[in-house]
């Protein structure tokens, strides 16, 4: 978590203040890909500006995105089993979560979510879906998720939600958190 707070403190501080060649940002779990033009700057030189901005971290407090989940997805029965828990105990734990986004990737506005509780943890569908609607919630491994669009996916559904997760931009941002809010 420290380590993806640093992440997230380098990502926002080279985005407030970027320097001249900067291209893309890409951050990760644990690492954050910085994209440059060769011909703009050097290599020598990205490496001074990102440690220039070194221990600036956030200059907010991270933003909390409340979440409101209709908890009937098609797999909440299958994860309840997995986990030897009842379907109130399933929602009570993922409800109880303060998730962080780590990066959001695989489609627009998809964002991987960390703080998952360990009795939650399933493994992946062995069959990805053909199509998953947009807004349903998934989990799969120690992370959970909202389908952004239709798509294809191998997340274990266990709920949906109304929230536009993307609408030509991402909802959520690397360092958020997010609470998810059982609706009726």
């Amino acid at each position: 978590m420290d380590t993806h707070r640093g992440v997230a403190g380098m990502l926002h501080a080279l985005e407030r203040q970027p320097f001249r060649g900067l291209r893309n940002l890409h951050p990760g779990y644990a690492s954050l890909l910085i994209v440059f033009d060769p011909l703009a700057i050097r290599h020598e030189e990205v490496e001074r500006e990102v440690r220039l901005r070194e221990g600036e971290g956030l200059a907010e407090a991270p933003r909390t995105i409340e979440i409101p989940v209709r908890y009937d997805g098609p797999d909440l029965s299958d994860v309840a089993g997995l986990c030897g828990l009842t379907e109130s105990e399933v929602v009570a734990r993922h409800t109880g979560g303060d998730y962080v986004v780590y990066f959001v990737g695989f489609v627009p506005g998809f964002a991987y979510l960390g703080g998952l509780d360990k009795s939650l943890e399933v493994a992946r569908l062995a069959s990805p879906r053909k199509r998953v609607a947009a807004g349903s919630v998934g989990i799969a491994g120690n992370q959970t998720g909202v389908y952004p669009i239709e798509t294809p996916g191998g997340w274990r559904l266990i709920g949906r939600t109304e929230t536009k997760m993307f609408d030509g931009r991402s909802l959520l941002e690397a360092g958020d958190h997010v609470r998810f809010v059982a609706i009726g």
